[in-house]
């Protein structure tokens, strides 16, 4: 559990930066360069999400059970992961508007993904990750928020991609993917 911790915290401290000291981050990109500093930030966002990772895959050895989620909260989980991957994929479909409307969907969607995996697991590293993004995502998207609005134009078909893509999404990954990738079968055959 040490691992895990000690990498989700520099994964998060990492991602942090821009939200909690903008001013240092700034200078650090003016001494270093652009190229320099993207260099280093993926380095350290690399070395502390691979140690994230292998430190989950520990704790997942001796797992700590908290509590048993009844099976709707279960259900709304499993909705609110279709609801994340919609958003994620909206991320990427250009002039789309749920882009438009929450101008951050991929902080949204790790948010939403966070708060389902809350509600689906009781195990303690499950429950550390999912609490902890969860809170990282609300106060990044609050402060992506701040700096202000860029307007989007928008298309109906483009939208309708980026749900139709998020849905595919949601079925793949829950009846293949998650349990090839994560090692847990969300709907057990």
């Amino acid at each position: 559990m040490t691992w895990f911790l000690i990498g989700l915290c520099g994964f998060l401290a990492v991602h942090s930066i821009r939200i909690v000291a903008p001013g240092w981050r700034e200078a650090r990109i003016a001494a270093m360069g652009a190229g320099a500093w993207k260099g280093v930030y993926a380095l350290l966002s690399i070395a502390t999400f691979g140690l994230m990772i292998w430190g989950y895959g520990q704790a997942r050895s001796s797992p700590v059970l908290v509590w048993v989620p009844p099976m709707p909260l279960r259900h709304a989980g499993a909705l609110l992961v279709l609801v994340a991957l919609v958003s994620l994929v909206a991320t990427y479909v250009p002039r789309n508007a749920i882009k438009a409307r929450l101008q951050h969907p991929m902080l949204a969607a790790t948010a939403i993904w966070a708060a389902a995996h809350l509600l689906m697991s009781g195990w303690l590293h499950a429950m550390l990750l999912a609490g902890a993004f969860l809170v990282w995502a609300l106060f990044a998207f609050v402060s992506a928020r701040r700096r202000g609005r860029i307007e989007l134009q928008t298309r109906v078909g483009m939208t309708v991609l980026a749900i139709v893509i998020g849905l595919a999404l949601t079925v793949a990954f829950a009846l293949h993917l998650h349990g090839a990738l994560v090692g847990v079968v969300p709907f057990p055959r």
